[in-house]
């Protein structure tokens, strides 16, 4: 008995000290967490062609300057950190980089170098404000145009949003976004086209006119929305054609856009004279788009700062589908 007792213990004790052998085995790596990259994927670079040239640099950049506020409106529409902008003459629409915490990386037309070198950036975004600097600020990061061209301003616009999808990662969600712009656009040209009425659009700027055609730089109204041009001779710049009051009164569009530059960037908002307290003077009272009630003003913030970012395009496209009689 003793014997047999002995035995089947010992039987045990082998088959526990087996147990604990196989215990001590590497156990196989964790999967990394679903949002933590895979070191490769991390180290992963990609190639942006633009405008203005060629732009090597990792996936997923973290330290982010962005001088054209369309692509800094896109770049929160996204969940993207920014940690450089321009801080002067910001859109109330994104105040919150005004903060201390962002670095102020000077104004639109004149970068502060010192300033973004010290900062180390990743990459820069600029646009047609920055042109001129390009050359300067390539040298301190990939620096990247993605100004619109207004000549084909719907493609243009898609792919530099596709740009910023590859670079962030986030191509699903860009896609997500347009799809929504394109579905807002259709309504508003199907709704423009059945009216079949023509519209000038006009920059107002401290009691002087511009106006702008199709092709140009708020071409877009025409091109993209669908409304008929009153004259389509207007010449294409991006300054616009200087035209006087009269000439708004001879060519009497059903529709008047106005985009007021004088009050997009005045220092104190307050004091600027509003575009509305020129425009319908006298002369334009005569007009069919004063008669009927359709003088429309735009939002500056969006036309004249920040156009071709998710926000201020999809904005576009809602003020004047909510205004469109």
């Amino acid at each position: 008995m003793n014997k047999k007792w002995i035995m089947m213990f010992m039987a045990v004790l082998l088959a526990v000290f087996t147990a604990a052998c196989g215990s001590n085995s590497a156990a196989p790596a964790p999967a990394p967490a679903q949002n933590e990259k895979a070191p490769e994927a991390a180290n992963e670079e990609v190639t942006i062609k633009h405008k203005l040239g060629e732009a090597k640099l990792k996936k997923n950049p973290k330290t982010v300057v962005a001088f054209d506020y369309g692509v800094l409106d896109s770049l929160d529409k996204l969940g993207i950190e920014v940690a450089g902008v321009a801080q002067a003459n910001i859109p109330p629409y994104l105040e919150k980089f005004k903060d201390a915490k962002y670095t102020n990386v000077g104004s639109l037309k004149e970068p502060d170098f010192e300033k973004i070198n010290a900062m180390k950036p990743d990459v820069i975004f600029i646009s047609g404000r920055q042109q001129e600097a390009y050359e300067e600020l390539n040298k301190i990061a990939p620096t990247i145009f993605l100004g619109v061209d207004t000549s084909k301003y719907m493609d243009s616009f898609t792919e530099n949003m596709k740009t910023l999808g590859t670079i962030f990662g986030k191509e699903a969600q860009v896609d997500e976004e347009l799809a929504k712009i394109n579905e807002s656009i259709k309504k508003l040209n199907e709704k423009a086209t059945a009216s079949g009425k023509n519209a000038l659009i006009v920059l107002a700027n401290e009691g002087k006119l511009s106006a702008y055609g199709p092709g140009s730089r708020f071409g877009i109204l025409h091109d993209v929305f669908g409304f008929a041009a009153v004259d389509k001779n207007i010449e294409v710049s991006t300054h616009g054609q200087s035209v006087s009051f009269e000439y708004v009164v001879e060519k009497d569009p059903d529709y008047l856009f106005v985009v007021d530059r004088t009050t997009a960037v005045a220092t104190n908002k307050d004091a600027a004279t509003p575009a509305q307290k020129t425009i319908e003077n006298d002369l334009i009272k005569n007009t069919k788009a004063f008669k009927n009630g359709q003088i429309i003003y735009l939002d500056a913030n969006y036309w004249y700062l920040s156009g071709g970012g998710l926000v201020s395009t999809a904005n576009m496209a809602d003020e004047i589908l909510a205004d469109l009689k």
